[in-house]
């Protein structure tokens, strides 16, 4: 491996882009100056009118959170418009809710649990659930912008459709310092509810780009001297990775794997070497070893 990049690297000289670049989006993304957290001035919420209850409510297609923690880091990131609780709700929890929301200038109303659940589509919001404004997505050049590490590490997930998996996917990279993920426009799972609960509230911290063209992407990335890895079945095993400098890894989709476009584009294909009878993982179980793979050699670079 060491001799492939080293041929690389004399046959095309490696920029570094970004390297000194100034992070204009903030020193943490969950500060409440982020442009991508500040409250949309033009803001509505549909309304409907409810015949029972004789008051106004927010329909289920309003941009909401639920559970207690991913609650909490989308009101302390600043994207909070209203708070519902549930009417009989109490504890530490909801007080501490009550003062965050108060300290975000976020109104709170108490409602009947059924209209909780109707709002987070009968998931399981522990008695609370959050309005939010709409996630902005970074596009690639703000997210290469917004890194500050010299060697960066993304995530390229090639049409992930599970919000389960998506989530999971960012609480990992979240915890294992990946430095922004990358996802197409079209035929892949955005930021859901699901997806923001099942992160336990990481998505407030990872930059994610969204993009009209992976395959165009990567050559951008790859132009950037990024070193571009996928997975398959066959190809260097993970363990033997070299994983350290500026990197993209592809995460491939849940039933289809990696797309024939991207796998003619990658540095390297890895694979994880199994020997059960159900020859696949789950892609949030891949990314993850994958992720702690790379952290283990990154660690301090």
């Amino acid at each position: 491996m060491a001799n492939k990049r080293a041929d690389k690297a004399t046959k095309k000289q490696r920029t570094n882009y970004g390297a000194n670049d100034k992070n204009r989006r903030g020193k943490n993304f969950a500060e409440k100056g982020n442009p991508r957290h500040k409250k949309h001035a033009d803001f509505k919420a549909n309304v409907k009118n409810d015949n029972v209850e004789n008051e106004t409510v927010i329909e289920v297609n309003e941009n909401f959170v639920f559970g207690h923690h991913a609650v909490v880091e989308a009101l302390k990131a600043g994207r909070g418009n209203k708070l519902f609780l549930a009417e009989d709700a109490r504890g530490d929890k909801i007080e501490g809710l009550k003062t965050l929301a108060t300290e975000q200038a976020v109104p709170v109303k108490w409602v009947p649990k059924s209209k909780l659940d109707t709002m987070s589509d009968s998931g399981v919001h522990q008695g609370m659930v959050l309005a939010i404004t709409p996630y902005e997505y970074l596009s690639l050049p703000e997210l290469l912008e917004s890194t500050k590490k010299e060697n960066p590490f993304y995530l390229i997930l090639d049409n992930l459709e599970d919000p389960h998996n998506f989530g999971s996917i960012l609480r990992t990279a979240d915890a294992a310092g990946v430095d922004g993920v990358i996802i197409p426009k079209h035929r892949a799972v955005g930021i859901t509810p699901i997806v923001v609960k099942t992160s336990t509230g990481a998505v407030e911290y990872m930059p994610i780009a969204r993009v009209t063209n992976l395959s165009q992407a990567v050559q951008q990335l790859k132009e950037a001297g990024f070193w571009i890895f996928g997975t398959a079945m066959e190809g260097t095993d993970y363990r033997q990775w070299n994983a350290k400098g500026k990197i993209g890894l592809i995460i491939g989709n849940e039933g289809k794997g990696m797309s024939a476009g991207l796998m003619k584009a990658v540095d390297e294909l890895l694979t994880i070497p199994m020997v059960g009878h159900v020859q696949s993982l789950n892609a949030s179980v891949a990314s993850g070893l994958l992720i702690y793979q790379a952290f283990s050699q990154r660690v301090g670079e």
